[in-house]
């Protein structure tokens, strides 16, 4: 399915650089990303790692249907896809095919091969839209590094192998007979390793005794004695930064969190970023999630590509951007639907993608339940009629054909959840009896806002939408201010032009 392009907060200065899409990275990687463009490519690709381990290993017999990967879920399984893309990989010859079958006859026929083999021709693509002195980082955890490790050796070759970094962490502690897993692996990789790569040296604070003990001195050997002696020399800046970061995971407590299972702290980021790109250059990362890779981008004044498989991950990233840069921020959204037979399409494609869209139109979030099990609610949006009491409207989104009976059990709802408002998206048309039914539900009203009234049952379809036409409610919904739907990112807080120069009269390059 082609679907057509959409422009999102374009600025006066012209058409943005920066590029989100919608859809399988793969695919996307193929047709839209050019050969050497991309200067740093970070990934945190979707890994089911809190499962037991010997689950990614027992053997299944490949019959399954094709799955996407859905929002907080991690299905890569051996199904008819993972085989396809497992003998695919065996087509590009050379050490990638040696390797393939080479985990095939170690793992057998299981979802760690097919993770694998998912993996295996992204990593392809990802290699050929990196400039040839760009960087990546593979963002793994310990069940899946050592295979991934020796996946990228065979798609870049282990010259090209920089560092294995730990990023180590804390937090509450689960009972087990085993060490705490507390640590994430990030493999570190170049292009081409004769080249000349972007590396900004990044500094680690020295302990206090260090400090007191050479401050302002440093350890030479002296050639006539073969003996050390101290020698006055410049402050010291630090030690360089080894490879294993303790940074603080997201608490819940954090204004940071957005409530996305997988969110990476932006301290993280924000440290591959600013060490492995410049101002102005080019950053992607395929499986953006919430968008932290991106928003650190942004601002860190690099430009972006995200790339994500559900509308519900692009919708997150649209409030983040806009929490965090208002209405300066630019870019480019490609892969959504801008018109009645796109929306069509999206339905008959992928039920679920077309109703996180729908709900994306109004601003709402999808219920973070498993799918069959919303109790009639696909979506939520809340809004306050005073400073502590805020009021909810409900919603329900049909794919399929409409009736008088969606109407009256989208009534019962709104009863039974005491919501102000339920309203109902559709593709079709509403029928006659259905606004009739919708009219006896009678209005919304609140002292708090001054008695306004509202339909309490609105009936919407999917080109009223697309025409601009909005739900019937507090004008504090459309309010990133005082509305509690969506969890609000914190406001981008701009980096020291003072600290930049500094940054920029560290940085050094490593070949």
């Amino acid at each position: 399915m082609q679907i057509a392009i959409s422009h999102t907060m374009d600025t006066p200065e012209g058409k943005a650089e920066n590029m989100l899409y919608y859809g399988d990275n793969l695919d996307i990687l193929k047709r839209y990303i050019k050969d050497e463009t991309v200067d740093l490519i970070y990934l945190d690709p979707p890994f089911q790692s809190g499962q037991d381990y010997n689950v990614l290993f027992k053997e299944h017999n490949g019959s399954s249907s094709a799955a996407q990967i859905m929002a907080f879920e991690d299905t890569w399984h051996w199904d008819q896809a993972a085989a396809k893309a497992f003998e695919d990989a065996l087509t590009f010859g050379g050490r990638l095919a040696d390797t393939m079958e080479a985990f095939r006859r170690i793992l057998r026929s299981n979802d760690m091969l097919a993770y694998l083999s998912m993996m295996a021709p992204r990593l392809i693509e990802m290699k050929r839209v990196l400039k040839q002195a760009g960087t990546i980082y593979l963002h793994c955890d310990p069940t899946a590094s050592h295979h991934l490790k020796i996946l990228m050796d065979a798609v870049f070759s282990p010259a090209c192998f920089k560092n294995e970094i730990i990023w180590s962490y804390r937090r509450w502690p689960t009972p087990s007979k085993m060490y705490q897993r507390m640590h994430d692996v990030i493999l570190f990789y170049v292009r081409d390793p004769n080249q000349t790569i972007t590396f900004n040296v990044d500094y680690e604070p020295v302990s206090e005794s260090y400090w007191k003990r050479f401050k302002g001195k440093t350890q030479m050997l002296d050639p006539e004695t073969g003996t050390r002696k101290i020698t006055l020399e410049a402050e010291t800046r630090g030690m360089p930064r080894r490879d294993v970061w303790e940074l603080s995971i997201i608490a819940g407590s954090k204004k940071e969190r957005l409530g996305y299972p997988t969110q990476k702290p932006e301290s993280l980021l924000e440290r591959i970023i600013s060490t492995s790109s410049n101002e102005g250059d080019l950053v992607l990362d395929p499986f953006c999630g919430c968008g932290t890779t991106i928003a650190v981008a942004q601002r860190l004044r690099r430009q972006w590509i995200g790339i994500d498989i559900t509308h519900l991950a692009i919708t997150l990233m649209r409030h983040r951007l806009k929490d965090a840069f208002g209405e300066t921020v630019s870019y480019t959204v490609i892969g959504e639907p801008v018109s009645l037979p796109d929306a069509q399409a999206l339905a008959q494609q992928d039920p679920y993608q077309f109703q996180w869209w729908a709900l994306g139109l109004v601003g709402a979030r999808p219920v973070e339940q498993k799918k069959g099990a919303d109790k009639g609610i696909d979506g939520r949006l809340y809004f306050f009629v005073e400073r502590s009491k805020s009021e909810q409207i409900i919603f329900s989104v049909k794919a399929g054909n409409v009736t008088s009976a969606h109407v009256r059990d989208l009534h019962g709802v709104v009863d039974r959840e005491k919501a102000a408002i339920g309203v109902l998206i559709s593709l079709n048309e509403p029928t006659p009896q259905m606004r009739s039914e919708a009219a006896d539900a009678g209005f919304y009203t609140s002292k708090e806002l001054g008695n306004p009234k509202y339909p309490r049952i609105q009936l919407l379809t999917i080109e009223d939408l697309l025409k601009g036409k909005k739900v019937e409610c507090p004008d504090s919904v459309s309010s990133r201010e005082t509305n509690p739907t969506f969890t609000q990112a914190p406001k981008a807080k701009k980096q020291p032009l003072a600290k930049r120069e500094k940054q920029s009269r560290l940085s050094e390059h490593s070949s």
